[in-house]
């Protein structure tokens, strides 16, 4: 799984299809995606396509390298829905801001779990799939193959995730924006640099200017809006020791061929035994 996911989005990606799909055809699917058999692979408007080669077999009459088209549609988030989900995510200050600033929370499943929904697929009715391949099981070992591809898409860009259930990135974070905590960001973000002024020396010189607005102790130390008088309630970590997993099995600094985190795990282990 590694070699097609190292985030944890696409991870939990492939752990949800591997749960809903057959070991042996996923093994076979591997193969084909790790092999270079799948081509012009594209994600357009929240729908996967791709054509996948298939296997010379003259035993059913097969003497010429077929191409099989596969088609890959992961059940849409209904508009309704999507406007409970933006609204909750809009309220969390901790999630409106990564989603804004480009990242994927690692506890968002948690707030669509809360509105009894799913952004990653959890079962095999989330999926459409078909391919004119003559195998009758579906998925088939073509599509297999088009998951893994998704999965190492997904790392690329989380936000894929988002396009798949029917909601594009620009959109999400458009909608996000209009949420008040989300014009607060805005506003800060959009605020433009200080212009730069050439100085004769590396270190600031301390200079006098006079004082505008006096005010009193208590007014200088109270903010010019009331905070929130309800406070998010903090959440427990969902994966232990998270900075160390997040980049997964082979992070980039990482040149060897074994497993960073099993490498991590036993010089932890070394320690707490102060071997």
């Amino acid at each position: 799984m590694a070699q097609f996911s190292k985030t944890w989005w696409g991870k939990r990606f492939l752990e949800a299809i591997e749960n809903i799909t057959d070991s042996g055809r996923l093994g076979r699917g591997r193969s084909y995606a790790r092999n270079g058999k799948i081509k012009e692979y594209q994600i357009n408007q929240g729908k996967i396509t791709a054509k996948v080669r298939g296997s010379i077999n003259p035993y059913f009459g097969v003497y010429k390298e077929p191409l099989y088209k596969t088609k890959i549609e992961i059940k849409p988030i209904s508009a309704a829905d999507w406007s409970k989900a933006i609204a909750h995510l809009g309220s969390k200050a901790s999630l409106v801001s990564k989603l804004l600033l480009g990242e994927v929370p690692d506890n968002i499943e948690e707030v669509f779990a809360r509105l009894k929904l799913h952004l990653l697929p959890y079962s095999r009715q989330d999926f459409q799939t078909s391919c004119s391949c003559p195998d009758w099981e579906n998925p088939c070992k073509h599509i297999a193959g088009v998951y893994y591809l998704v999965a190492a898409s997904l790392d690329e860009d989380p936000f894929l995730l988002f396009e798949l259930r029917g909601i594009s990135r620009e959109k999400l974070q458009e909608e996000l924006a209009k949420s008040s905590l989300g014009k607060a960001l805005c506003s800060a973000l959009d605020n433009e640099d200080l212009p730069r002024e050439s100085v004769n020396s590396y270190y600031t010189r301390p200079e006098k200017v006079p004082l505008i607005n006096p005010c009193s102790t208590k007014e200088f130390w109270l903010p010019q809006k009331r905070l929130p008088q309800r406070q998010e309630e903090s959440l427990s970590a969902s994966i232990p020791a998270m900075l160390v997993k997040k980049g997964g099995d082979f992070p980039s600094f990482w040149p060897k061929d074994n497993s960073f985190l099993e490498v991590m795990e036993e010089f932890y282990d070394r320690v707490r035994k102060k071997i």
